[in-house]
């Protein structure tokens, strides 16, 4: 039988699945951690220079600088104000750096080692470099292990949420991709809520570390994608895994038998590669069109998620607020995608369009305009919108392309 025709008989979304998915969407809490982590980490408290002319110097400028907030941070660690101000959007730049490089070096390498070694090869060195940006002597070490986190916090992802789809079956994918983003954005929730208990930088990077170990060691018990062995022509260890999902659901005497896949048997082609996105006419417009939403979904949610650290009134509650207001988005997004009046395409391009005027508006208001139409309120309704738009998007990506393209894509 084919792939999808064993999975049915397994079971689209037992036991197992729902064990192994509910792991990997909790992973979610650890990569919001680390992407959000430069937001408090990197947070420039009230301070005081007691001498009119600004030293020119570090040492200088420590000397006659006094914080007044009840929270460090890199800016206090190494006085990063005033014309060093710049090194602290330096080390978010340098994060979301590696995670473009990530993110593009990584579905390849899954595609040809397993999804399984290289994400964990990703969660390891994450976790390791997390450590090593906690522990921190200067600066400079700092900026490079959070660019270094970005690389294998933004392709382990990827990799980890291609994995959670392909354990489970197609009329599922919607579910579990909507879930493990609003798992991400309750992770944002979680990290402002840490370092409201917790104000020492050093101890906030280090506690936020932490549950990456514990993902890891699980980790390694995870099965290998049936999917990605399936397509490298590897149907026995295929078959064991969907023989090991069947056993958890419940159906011991199962017996798959899968055929042979189409795409393995013809020797004479060339493997898919990242230009076979490109090689193809409607493979080709249907990627430049995705990466541009691509673009604009990260710039926007991104954008409006770093800036809750400068916003006035309480910086743990703006944080935790630009996370909960993407909890809505969620059930919106599984309502409409699923009408056959709506669909994907309709329902993502609508809410593109209401988050560009809700963050267009903003800067036409004054700062006095209400609590319902002030710049905040509307920058949040921003947030929602974009966040149910990027969800869409990593759903309807891997339901454009084949099995085969569906990771170098996203």
């Amino acid at each position: 039988m084919e792939l999808d025709g064993a999975l049915g008989a397994v079971g689209e979304f037992g036991r197992s699945q729902r064990r192994l998915a509910a792991f990997l969407v909790l992973l979610q809490v650890y990569v919001a951690c680390q992407s959000m982590l430069i937001v408090l980490v990197g947070a420039v408290p009230q301070y005081h220079i007691n001498q009119e002319e600004i030293p020119a110097s570090r040492d200088e400028l420590a000397k006659h600088t006094q914080f007044t907030d009840n929270f460090t941070s890199i800016v206090t660690e190494w006085y990063l104000i005033k014309q060093e101000a710049y090194k602290v959007s330096l080390v978010s730049s340098l994060f979301f750096a590696g995670l473009l490089i990530g993110n593009i070096a990584f579905g390849p390498l899954s595609d040809k080692l397993g999804r399984k070694p290289v994400y964990l090869s990703g969660l390891f060195f994450d976790v390791i470099f997390g450590y090593a940006a906690a522990f921190a002597p200067s600066y400079e070490i700092f900026a490079m292990s959070r660019f270094i986190v970005g690389i294998m916090n933004g392709g382990m992802s990827l990799v980890s949420f291609v994995l959670t789809q392909e354990y489970v079956g197609k009329s599922f994918w919607s579910f579990t991709g909507s879930l493990t983003n609003l798992t991400f954005a309750v992770g944002i929730a979680v990290y402002a809520l840490l370092g409201y208990y917790i104000r020492q930088w050093r101890y906030l990077a280090f506690v936020s570390n932490c549950p990456g170990i514990f993902f890891f060691l699980l980790s390694l018990l995870l099965p290998e994608s049936p999917r990605w062995l399936y397509s490298q022509g590897n149907t026995i260890e295929a078959e064991r895994v969907l023989q090991y999902l069947a056993l958890g659901n419940g159906k011991e005497r199962l017996t798959i038998k899968l055929k042979p896949c189409a795409g393995t048997m013809k020797t004479d082609e060339s493997a898919p590669n990242v230009l076979s996105l490109v090689k193809h006419p409607v493979l080709r417009w249907r990627t430049v069109i995705l990466m541009y939403i691509w673009y604009v979904c990260s710039l926007v949610y991104y954008g409006l998620t770093l800036n809750a650290g400068e916003l006035g009134g309480n910086l743990y509650l703006n944080v935790a607020l630009y996370g909960l207001v993407e909890v809505p988005a969620f059930p919106l997004c599984m309502f409409f995608i699923e009408k056959p009046w709506s669909g994907r395409r309709k329902t993502m391009t609508s809410f593109l369009i209401f988050a560009g005027f809700a963050c267009i508006i903003t800067m036409l208001l004054p700062e006095n305009a209400g609590l319902f139409f002030s710049p905040t309120s509307l920058a949040l309704c921003g947030k929602m919108t974009v966040s149910a738009a990027f969800n869409i998007v990593y759903i309807y990506t891997s339901e454009l392309y084949p099995t085969v393209l569906s990771i170098l894509s996203i």
